[in-house]
């Protein structure tokens, strides 16, 4: 919990502060007095300080009684400190000390200790081995630079204080504005789920910041993550987030197709998309990003892209329509007028190029006929300089016009040497700049899809769900076998090929009336049929079935073989994974030899709504074989989106279902047929 004491302090102390500014404790007494801290301010060190506007405390016995201490001693005193901090009544502390569980065992332990401590109290730790705070009130950091604070600026969250630093430095040469900065370190107590509760419980939609950037190195309680995240989008805020650490194994050696895929990426992303924050991966994306978002709101996929540089606009094109935008060709006879009024050689075909020649009158012509063509719905300004000439002129154009038009207008002021004067004083006017074209394509793309879906309330599908609790209830560990397989899926109203469990041959006499030739037959008891030469297809009569099947048995682990109608089709896949706090992590995608091969999957956490799973196929780079293309028939898209909803809905109704595969799903235009499942129960772990 985040008490008021963190971020409204009326006196904050510093413990281990000093007169030297290279050390944390005299940076962080230098932020704090130029920061303008309108408390009571404390530096406790057996040492002098001789800063004036602070109060020298020798000792601490002889501190009065404080709402913030700001600690910056080594982690063997801190516990020690801690205590005697809390006895006083100070309940907000800020540890900037490395040496906890970063550092192995001991360090596990103090840091376990510390936090108990704290948490009896009633109070509220950031770190250890972070970097501190900036906010309204005071600038509680060691390090530079300190943003200005902006009360509509971007609040930013980190795991790590150096990344912190380095997005804010390259964040501030490109315009982007600050407010609240929350470094969490090791989050021992609080972390990014802690902090968007305080900024959702006390959020104001007149005073509060609309934009929140993340830097993730973990999420330790998934749900209150999304429960808070969900509930500042849907009041008006964006959220973007970079996660580290994706390319981590899983944790445990996977079994299944959707173990192998659900990677920690994978979960995230399935995370980050349910709640509606946009996905970035890098600091440079994070940024451009926020800037994006800091920007009038792109309502549209439909980009014009404004240029005197031909080779950023083929750039700029790329990264747009790679990652789902547009870049429409304009109608040659309404650009006839405009064309005329530009000089010679000039393109008005988007994108427009108006040539190295071009000048802020040529600008301004280009941006009004934008603003008024409905076919376009943001603009993209692209505008350096040789070295030739001022572009003064045209950065105070672009400025006015992004004022007064109705369209987002995304400025691409590539010149940081020749340009250098007159982009910070664009900058200087509260306006962002995109230094990188690709990176600003990239991010309108994400943040421009983050916004085109709004998932509505999950309802879960109608399901046999006493039959599925009395299926789970009395199955025992590890994979069900082919008869439960069907009796659950039946349950979960998905839809199989009808098929026939034999494990003697003259069970064949019983089932020979019922069996519809041709049929396929797999053996049951190996894992992966296809790597024992398990499955055999096009069985055309009772004989060569009784064949097939003696030499199916002969398999090294065969109890049974399954026959199977033989049912034609497009091969698509769905499959569910439980992933600790995450809960269940739904896939979907190509399926067969495909799966794999290509990785083509969509995911999202479990139970997903209609609009959540139609965006995971829509999302498919396989999507147009879905829809159909080349005059061949697509695949029955409805059907495919209630199979993936049930599957979310069977692992959330059955949560001891582990890993679950359906692949391959034969799919044409109108049925949606399982052919081969396994599932797998685990009712001890998580």
């Amino acid at each position: 919990m985040v008490i008021s004491q963190l971020i409204q302090p009326k006196s904050i102390a510093v413990i281990g502060a000093s007169d030297n500014i290279t050390k944390p404790g005299g940076m962080v007494l230098q932020n704090l007095i130029h920061g303008k801290f309108e408390g009571k301010l404390f530096a406790v060190n057996p040492k002098p300080v001789s800063f004036k506007e602070v109060t020298y405390v020798s000792n601490l016995n002889n501190l009065e009684a404080v709402d913030l201490a700001i600690i910056a001693i080594p982690a063997s005193q801190c516990l020690e400190t801690v205590r005697a901090l809390l006895k006083k009544g100070t309940k907000a502390f800020i540890v900037f000390s490395a040496g906890f569980s970063e550092a192995g065992d001991s360090g596990i332990k103090l840091e376990k200790e510390l936090t108990d401590i704290v948490n009896k109290a009633g109070g509220t730790l950031i770190g250890p081995n972070c970097v501190g705070i900036i906010c309204e009130t005071y600038k509680g950091v060691f390090t530079t630079p300190v943003p200005q604070y902006d009360p509509q600026g971007c609040e930013l969250i980190s795991s790590s204080g150096a990344t912190a630093v380095f997005i804010m430095e390259s964040a501030l040469l490109t315009g982007l504005r600050f407010s609240n900065v929350y470094s969490i370190g090791n989050a021992a107590q609080t972390g990014v789920e802690e902090i968007l509760e305080y900024l959702d419980v006390n959020f104001d939609e007149h005073k509060s910041p609309k934009v929140q950037l993340l830097y993730l190195e973990q999420v330790k309680k998934p749900f209150k993550f999304l429960k808070h995240a969900t509930s500042l989008i849907h009041k008006g805020c964006r959220i973007a987030a970079i996660k580290s650490g994706y390319s981590e194994a899983g944790g445990r050696a996977a079994s299944s197709h959707t173990g192998a895929l659900a990677t920690a990426d994978n979960v995230i992303r399935a995370l980050f998309r349910k709640a509606g924050i946009v996905y970035c991966s890098s600091r440079e994306e994070l940024i451009a990003v926020g800037s994006v978002l800091q920007s009038k709101e792109l309502k549209g996929e439909n980009i014009a892209i404004i240029t005197h540089a031909g080779g950023s606009a083929v750039m700029l094109t790329d990264a747009l329509t790679s990652n789902g935008l547009s870049v429409p060709q304009f109608d040659a006879e309404k650009t006839a007028v405009l064309l005329s009024k530009l000089n010679p050689g000039s393109s008005v075909n988007n994108p427009i190029d108006f040539l190295a020649t071009g000048t802020a009158k040529h600008l301004g012509e280009i941006i009004d006929f934008c603003e008024g063509y409905d076919v376009v719905d943001a603009m993209v300004v692209v505008f350096g300089s040789p070295g030739l000439f001022n572009v003064k002129d045209v950065y105070e154009l672009l400025d006015k016009k992004m004022s007064t038009c109705s369209k987002p207008i995304y400025p691409v002021l590539p010149s940081l040497i020749n340009a250098e004067k007159e982009i910070k004083q664009f900058l200087s006017k509260r306006r962002v700049n995109f230094p990188d074209e690709v990176n600003l394509g990239k991010a309108l793309a994400h943040v421009y899809t983050s916004t085109k879906y709004r998932f509505e309330k999950t309802t879960l599908p109608e399901m046999d769900i006493l039959s599925i609790r009395s299926i789970i209830n009395t199955a025992q560990n590890g994979y069900l076998d082919a008869q439960a397989n069907q009796e659950l899926l039946a349950a979960a109203g998905i839809e199989l090929a009808e098929q026939f469990i034999v494990s003697d041959k003259y069970q064949f006499d019983k089932v020979n009336s019922k069996i519809k030739f041709p049929v396929a037959m797999k053996v049951i008891g190996p894992l992966h049929k296809t790597e024992v030469n398990g499955v055999m297809l096009n069985i055309n009569n009772i004989d060569q079935a009784v064949n097939a099947f003696e030499r199916l048995m002969t398999i090294p682990d065969a109890s049974a073989v399954l026959l199977q109608e033989m049912v034609k089709g497009e091969e698509l896949y769905c499959g569910a994974v439980r992933q600790g706090d995450f809960g269940h992590v739904v896939l979907c995608g190509l399926g067969g030899v495909f799966l794999e091969l290509i990785q083509d999957t969509a995911s999202a956490l479990a139970p997903m709504s209609y609009g959540e799973v139609k965006s995971m196929i829509e999302s498919l780079k396989a999507y147009p074989l879905i829809k159909g293309y080349r005059n061949k028939k697509g695949l029955n898209e409805e059907k495919f989106i209630e199979v993936v909803m049930r599957i979310g809905a069977l692992v959330h109704i059955a949560p001891e279902i582990s890993e679950l595969d359906l692949n391959p799903i034969k799919a044409d235009e109108n049925n949606m047929i399982v052919v081969d499942s396994r599932i797998c129960i685990d009712k001890n772990g998580k």
